[in-house]
């Protein structure tokens, strides 16, 4: 099972099985052309070896420092690095998105931040969705994985028309599954937009104004923040299920009333004609 969570990218499964101790070597197998030149890729070109190496490892640590110290080596171009980033970790790789929300408030302010990280998510999102909605079910199960993209499934099935406005409020449900699935649905596209940036609003500056505030031995601190911010998103979802099972509940009592009325006056019928 991945580390993450998710799928690995053929590149990421090359560079984890060939650093693990005693391997010396591998035998892949490949679905696309894509694939193979990825992996051409990572073994010919030793840049692109080196940053897939360097980027992975950065991730691995859970230390947003590092990942601020990568874009930063870029100088002008670390907010194009940072936007490229979010946009790769939403659409293959499983990477976790604060970690770049943290770097990003914290190496350039945090509202700053705040607006890269948000319109980068908004890209990432809108990549996904158009992804899913091209290439169909079949492309999006390689990519996410026929058992997280189930569980996504029944998710919206739960909640309907709120799905994605709910999903964007509970850090623990995947934002790039989301998206993906979204977009095998018949949502407009101006509605999915509209729920996400609304959903992803709040987590995105509450993350941001602590990143702007954080070291990079802060490490307590941010996880604190992630399990409040965790209880907060189950209170609300705890409500909206709370408000689901009292609506079927009334609706349960109003069709026994229904039956009831419809009984009492049948009986009345039949005395009518008994008599």
């Amino acid at each position: 099972a991945s580390p993450f969570g998710t799928a690995l990218t053929p590149v990421q499964c090359l560079h984890y099985a060939l650093t693990r101790p005693a391997v010396a070597s591998v035998m892949v197998g490949y679905d696309t052309p894509e694939h193979v030149a990825a992996a051409v890729a990572y073994f010919a070109v030793p840049s692109v070896n080196s940053f897939v190496n360097d980027l992975c490892r950065r991730f691995s640590t859970g230390d947003f420092a590092e990942m601020r110290d990568f874009m930063a080596s870029y100088g002008a171009w670390a907010a194009v690095v940072s936007f490229a980033l979010m946009i790769f970790q939403s659409v293959a790789a499983p990477l976790p998105a604060f970690i770049l929300t943290f770097a990003n408030a914290n190496l350039f302010g945090w509202w700053q931040g705040a607006i890269l990280s948000w319109t980068s998510a908004m890209a990432g999102a809108a990549v996904c969705f158009w992804i899913a909605r091209s290439l169909g079910r079949e492309a999006v199960e390689k990519l996410c994985s026929k058992t997280g993209l189930a569980a996504i499934e029944r998710f919206f099935e739960r909640h309907g028309d709120q799905s994605v406005l709910i999903a964007r409020l509970l850090p623990f449900v995947s934002f790039d599954f989301v998206s993906y699935f979204a977009g095998l649905t018949s949502m407009s596209f101006k509605g999915f937009m509209i729920a996400t940036g609304i959903g992803q609003l709040p987590a995105t500056i509450v993350y941001s104004y602590v990143g702007g505030m954080l070291t990079g031995g802060a490490k307590m601190l941010v996880t604190a923040l992630l399990i409040l911010f965790a209880l907060a998103a189950l209170a609300v979802l705890a409500r909206q299920l709370y408000r689901e099972h009292a609506s079927r509940g009334k609706e349960g009592a109003d069709a026994a009333t229904g039956v009831s009325q419809g009984a009492d006056v049948l009986d009345m019928t039949c005395a009518d004609d008994a008599a």
